[in-house]
């Protein structure tokens, strides 16, 4: 068994639920304040402060005042190990059993606690070890790895320029139906048509259809 593994073992739900969240907001920024873990996992950043300090003696993040928490090296194996389960159950779900792409997030939240890493591992085998999942997400490598590189935002092009949607968060199901609904999935290719002034709606071309999203939806689709 990896270090990684027995770290994982050894914590609580509780616990592997925070490394992740930390490892996200890391992705995005630099540190993680506690306000930020506290809303991304709904509680108040009292009850986020006192887990932050048991992360910190357990060696998982290291915390800079006035800044938040950093993932130590140990800390961000155990949260891509955990990624690895969520993003392979979702795939599984999806690819073996059925279920759509906007409806997989909280069964495999259930799942991934319980899962040994052995089962992850004969699943990921059984789907012939894909590199992403259903929502465009890189799936860590049983290594501990990935290629999670921060991406441009549909929000963030210029009018005119053509780009293709490698990945959308799988938090909110109704967003998912939202955007699959528009032909807005991973692999497809769009372009900006036009913007509105003041943070007004965004035209975009999707193949030979043209839709009209929110700034507030297109900040949330990930593009290359």
């Amino acid at each position: 068994m990896t270090p990684a593994r027995r770290a994982t073992a050894a914590l609580t739900r509780q616990a592997e639920d925070y490394l992740k969240v930390i490892y996200e907001i890391e992705r995005d920024g630099d540190t993680a304040p506690t306000t930020a873990i506290a809303e991304r996992l709904g509680i108040a950043p009292a009850s986020v402060s006192g887990m932050v300090r048991r992360l910190a003696r357990q060696g998982l993040v290291a915390v800079e005042r006035y800044r938040g928490a950093k993932l130590t090296a140990r800390g961000r194996r155990v949260a891509l190990q955990m990624i690895r389960r969520h993003r392979i159950l979702e795939s599984y779900l999806v690819t073996r059993l059925g279920f759509g792409w906007d409806g997989v997030h909280d069964e495999a939240e259930r799942l991934e606690h319980a899962a040994s890493a052995t089962l992850i591992d004969a699943m990921a085998a059984a789907l012939g070890n894909p590199v992403v999942d259903p929502h465009g997400a890189p799936i860590p490598r049983a290594d501990g790895t990935v290629d999670d590189a921060r991406l441009r935002t549909l929000d963030d092009l210029a009018v005119g320029a053509t780009a293709r949607v490698a990945r959308m968060s799988d938090r909110d199901p109704a967003l998912l139906r939202y955007l699959g609904e528009l032909g807005i999935r991973p692999g497809v290719r769009l372009r900006l048509v036009d913007r509105a002034p003041f943070e007004g709606p965004l035209t975009v071309a999707v193949g030979r259809q043209r839709c009209v999203i929110g700034a507030v939806v297109a900040r949330r689709v990930y593009v290359t």
